[in-house]
């Protein structure tokens, strides 16, 4: 008797990264507390048990998720920066972070603020937060000394966390600028 022929298994290099990125997806639309195994393995197109072989649970997923869409976001913010020369060139630049205009949209915010939550929860996530702050305050510091960007960094989240969350339309651009304008000493 000769025994059943196994399917070939597929190449697939890619596959945890996928996983990854699916649970980016998965999270922005169903936030941490709607995420599972199953809607993961759905959105990377993976058999389930590809997750339980790359991932040590679902804890270990999100934090590989989250550092993930960390280092993409502050990628952004940091490509926000690489035109600036002058003061004027740097508010604009932090106007255009809160507004949405430096490669940030309305998902990624969503995501972000799911990372917030978590990390309020799960200590682990904290590392991530922390370093994602770093690096922003890094960019910031290359403009500013280290307690103005502190203070810049938690101002544009700020802001960003108000226009998101708002039910009316927020500041005008012009009044953000004006705001960051004061917060960085110059005239509005």
């Amino acid at each position: 008797m000769t025994a059943p022929a196994r399917s070939p298994r597929r190449y697939d290099p890619d596959r945890k990264g996928r996983i990854v990125d699916a649970a980016i997806d998965v999270i922005a639309e169903h936030g941490v507390t709607g995420t599972t195994h199953r809607r993961i393995a759905a959105a990377a197109d993976v058999p389930l048990g590809s997750l339980t072989y790359h991932f040590d649970g679902l804890e270990d997923l999100f934090a590989q998720a989250f550092r993930r869409h960390a280092e993409r976001m502050s990628r952004s913010y940091e490509a926000a920066f690489t035109h600036v020369g002058n003061r004027e060139q740097l508010i604009d630049a932090v106007t255009d972070l809160i507004h949405g205009d430096a490669d940030a949209d309305p998902r990624d915010w969503t995501v972000a603020y799911e990372l917030y939550l978590a990390a309020l929860r799960d200590p682990a996530l904290r590392d991530v937060t922390e370093s994602w702050m770093r690096t922003s305050r890094a960019v910031l510091e290359r403009f500013m000394d280290a307690t103005t960007a502190r203070g810049v960094d938690a101002l544009i989240e700020g802001l960003v966390m108000h226009k998101t969350l708002s039910t009316t339309p927020g500041p005008t651009r012009g009044e953000t600028r004006a705001i960051v304008a004061r917060q960085l000493g110059a005239a509005g």
